[in-house]
């Protein structure tokens, strides 16, 4: 069963969609339809003037002499004829493309802005690579229409019209003969079509998953070359590449086995032109000039027959492509900024969380988190794997709604702030580390691109960042591959907590993110963070020498508040926090410690 059929209101609404686009080049197109209508009428007069030659100037051989001047005359007609449909036809196909191309920039402009929009939920359930085939083949099947198809299916509707009614004109009899395989056509116009919708509805789900399989496998390649895996990885896009060419060689055989039909249905014409035209030539009852001419119609009628297999194909794949994008975009992100957000210019950097939980697919993940913490103090959040440390950021950023319980800055829900103005007055640095394929100035200057070249040192250098990227040769211009690829991963650290310092937040969050840097150089970026003006700050961290100066500290274990306190209060309690410093200090002396490891 098609998409249409099994969901009419989704068809109906994608093709909304897209015409949403293409209205806004609707005179162009009418114009273009218009030019297609001149050449389509302009086909009607070289036809007449073959049959003018025929009967009246060669006129079976006789009194040529009298009409030969006529010949040059006629012949200079249609060549003016045939060069002012060229001039039309370059006219009209221009003003198709341009359109196409118009509508396409202005869909991926729109679907990438809806992309952009879409919740970290969105994403956890999409695969970048599905989501790029929407952007590049579903989009290419819609310029392919608009610059193609339209226009064809117009044109040959219409000189299908236009050849049988002057078939009629010239006689009735034949018009009649000509029309008997117009049911036939019809009947396999709609068996095709009926049959090829779903064949490309698999086609276009298969090209997703091949398209996915290749972008996570080129981005991973460092990781399938260092387990060896490259024979697996193989074999897995083998499976994937056959299923995607055995579904185009399915969606293949619908059309192969129509477009012959059609075929022979065009070439029954020239049949029934031979046959009934050539009797009642011979019968007298109608003219050589007039079977010549009916014979010139003729091509207007087979080029259709022809071209409706093809079209039905392009139709189908457009309609498709045109669903598949519309079902990607059309899908509301639950994280939307409120109607009437709070007025806040700037937020203050006060976080409170009031019996919060969070829960996903059932599970929970937080469970009753309480605690409060004043503009400019520090927090540190330890916990095991799992217990739910990245979750409360991820909440304090609105990227997830509670599920119970409130999120609040400077005493206002976070689900009733504009989403900018909270986004923006927080700076991030995880410990998976994204950097764009930019220099490394331009990666640290993301969050504020307008910024001075100053700014960007300044905070390079509390993130301890400065000294090694004046090492390199071409300093703060030096371009980063993708993702940051060669560079370490504690250089990375430090470019992304200069990113996130440089927007000159009122929070500040650090996942982990000191990680993969040495003591030393954690310790400096420690003393650094303590003389920014007055930010919160979250340390997400498993290394006490991390935590230890905070104000307080969590200590989350199964999605709760196990221990909460200062270095000095924790270490006096039994508990999973004295445990990982023993793990990781002995009996180190405590005065030892404060003196900074």
């Amino acid at each position: 069963m098609s998409e249409r059929k099994k969901n009419p209101d989704e068809w109906k609404n994608a093709m909304r969609w897209f015409y949403g686009y293409l209205a806004k080049y609707r005179w162009k197109i009418g114009v273009g339809l218009v030019l297609v209508t001149v050449t389509s009428l302009l086909a009607i007069v070289n036809p007449k003037i073959t049959g003018y030659i025929v009967d009246d100037i060669i006129g079976n051989g006789k009194g040529i002499s009298d009409r030969l001047p006529l010949l040059p005359k006629a012949l200079i007609a249609m060549i003016l004829v045939t060069v002012a449909q060229a001039v039309i036809r370059l006219i009209f196909l221009w003003m198709f493309e341009t359109c196409s191309q118009d509508t396409l920039y202005d869909m991926r402009d729109g679907v990438y802005r809806s992309l952009l929009q879409k919740d970290f939920a969105f994403y956890n359930r999409n695969r970048t690579g599905d989501l790029m085939s929407r952007q590049t083949g579903d989009m290419m099947a819609i310029r392919h229409f608009v610059a193609f198809v339209i226009y064809q299916v117009y044109e040959n509707a219409l000189l299908f019209v236009i050849a049988l009614v002057m078939i009629f004109s010239v006689d009735w009899r034949i018009g009649l003969a000509m029309i008997t395989v117009l049911p036939i056509t019809a009947l396999m116009t709609y068996l095709q079509s009926k049959s090829i919708k779903p064949k490309f509805m698999a086609v276009r789900d298969q090209f997703s998953v091949l398209n996915a399989l290749a972008q996570e496998n080129i981005s991973g390649n460092r990781v399938v070359r260092a387990f060896a895996k490259e024979d697996y990885e193989i074999e897995k896009f083998d499976r994937e590449n056959a299923k995607y060419r055995d579904a185009e060689l399915g969606a293949a055989a619908v059309w192969t086995k129509f477009v012959p039909i059609f075929e022979v249905l065009a070439g029954l014409l020239t049949v029934v032109l031979m046959l009934v035209g050539g009797i009642m030539c011979v019968k007298g009852y109608m003219t050589l000039g007039n079977m010549v001419m009916i014979n010139s119609y003729l091509w207007m009628l087979n080029n259709p027959l022809r071209m409706f297999g093809w079209l039905i194909n392009d139709y189908q794949r457009f309609t498709t492509s045109v669903v598949k994008i519309y079902r990607t975009i059309s899908e509301k992100p639950a994280i939307m900024t409120p109607r009437y957000p709070k007025n806040t210019d700037k937020i203050r950097g006060e976080v409170e969380f009031k019996n919060v939980s969070y829960v996903v697919d059932g599970e929970p993940v937080l469970r009753d988190v309480s605690f409060h913490v004043k503009p400019g103090e520090t927090v540190g959040i330890l916990g095991a794997t799992g217990s739910g440390k990245s979750t409360i950021v991820s909440l304090l950023c609105r990227f997830y709604d509670v599920t119970d319980g409130a999120v609040l800055v400077d005493g206002t829900d976070v689900r009733e702030l504009e989403l900018h103005t909270l986004r923006d007055g927080i700076g991030m640095a995880m410990q998976d580390v994204f950097l764009f394929s930019d220099t490394i100035e331009g990666n640290i200057a993301y969050g504020a691109p307008d910024c001075s070249f100053e700014d960007v040192e300044w905070a390079a250098k509390i993130a301890d960042a400065d000294g090694f990227i004046r090492e390199m040769p071409e300093g703060y211009n030096t371009v980063v591959g993708e993702r940051g690829i060669g560079l370490s991963g504690g250089q990375k650290q430090r470019i992304a907590l200069a990113r996130a310092i440089l927007k000159k937040p009122s929070i500040i969050i650090l996942d982990d993110t000191t990680s993969a840097v040495d003591m030393e150089t954690e310790t400096q970026i420690q003393h650094a963070l303590k003389k920014l003006n007055h930010e919160t700050v979250f340390v997400i961290a498993q290394r006490i020498s991390s935590l230890k100066d905070c104000d307080q500290i969590l200590v989350l274990k199964d999605g709760r508040i196990a221990q909460h306190g200062n270095h000095d209060e924790l270490i006096k309690e039994d508990g999973y926090y004295k445990t990982v410093f023993n793990h990781q200090y002995g009996n180190v002396p405590e005065e030892i410690l404060k003196g900074g490891e």
